[in-house]
């Protein structure tokens, strides 16, 4: 007959009351597992990894249209197909084109530079959401995703830019050194893109159900930002309109940019289309979504692929 005996289980002890766990931890190299960190080293991470970010951004528009057979050509062609038939509904059937001098441009242009703004956001909405995997599986700034998802953005941009030159030489816009100031446009332009995605990707990433809401949020946004219409001429036909809604219109930030693109592109767009201290204006959007934003983003770091 055998005896069984049985061992008792080891006993803990644990650390006096009066101990400062913090100074331990501190003591021996520990930390808290996915803290967020400082503003200032947050920052330093983000740019240690900005080839990650840039390399990422690559890959994706590369693999976007890798599976169609015209490629990388959809990148011009789908703007395009916007253009065109905007210009059927709000140019031909509305009549928005009348009064407009080189309409066309005006369109393409405004269509061009929405189309930068709207799919930077939406991309953004999912950037973290729609990346668990990734997230979970590797430690590095989440706030690289969004700002990559917008990068790609931008030089699908670049990629229209090239049919928006043509089109406006094909329609005698002459070649001017204004041209040149589509080069700040457009750096503000991304500062504001990328403040506003980092602000979705948080929200986002807490309620994923905002990225199917999104969409008709952003085509709200397009019919008030100008895109197929002059502000100018909509302000002249409805004078009787409370006198807050000109400048709200004006002030309206992608009516912003794509203003100060038509009047860098187009010769016919003059200084007095613009609202009053555009540049001034389109600095301050740009600063408060990218710093605000960026903010917002990084004091919920430890959250993001949790839950």
């Amino acid at each position: 007959m055998s005896q069984v005996l049985d061992t008792p289980p080891p006993t803990t002890t644990a650390p006096p009351a009066d101990v400062d766990l913090a100074a331990l931890a501190a003591r021996h190299g520990l930390a808290v597992s996915g803290a967020r960190p400082t503003l200032p080293e947050y920052v330093r991470q983000l740019w240690a990894r900005r080839h990650f970010i840039a390399a990422f951004s690559t890959a994706k528009l590369t693999a976007q249209y890798s599976q169609a057979k015209l490629g990388q050509l959809w990148q011009i062609m789908n703007p395009l197909l916007n253009a065109a038939v905007y210009f059927l509904i709000f140019g031909v059937l509305l009549g928005t084109k009348d009064g407009v001098p080189d309409y066309v441009p005006f369109l393409v242009t405004g269509v061009f530079i929405w189309t930068f703004t709207q799919s930077s956001i939406l991309a953004g909405t999912r950037a973290i959401s729609g990346n668990l995997g990734l997230v979970r599986a590797l430690h590095f700034p989440r706030a690289a995703l969004p700002i990559s998802f917008c990068l790609q953005q931008l030089q699908q941009l670049l990629f229209s830019m090239g049919a928006l030159v043509v089109i406006l030489l094909a329609f005698g816009v002459p070649v001017a050194a204004s041209w040149l100031l589509a080069v700040p446009a457009l750096v503000l332009q991304f500062t504001f893109n990328a403040g506003v995605s980092l602000i979705m990707a948080r929200i986002g990433a807490k309620t994923p159900d905002i990225a199917q809401l999104m969409p008709f949020v952003l085509r709200t946004w397009m019919y008030t930002s100008g895109v197929m219409w002059s502000i100018e001429h909509l302000l002249a036909k409805h004078q009787d309109w409370p006198s807050w809604v000109g400048p709200v219109l004006q002030a309206n930030p992608p009516a912003v940019y794509i203003d100060l693109m038509r009047f860098a592109l187009i010769d016919s767009f003059h200084g007095s289309q613009l609202p009053p201290h555009v540049w001034a204006l389109a600095t301050g959007w740009a600063l408060l979504a990218g710093i605000g934003g960026f903010i917002y983003f990084w004091k919920a770091e430890e959250t993001y692929g949790r839950g």
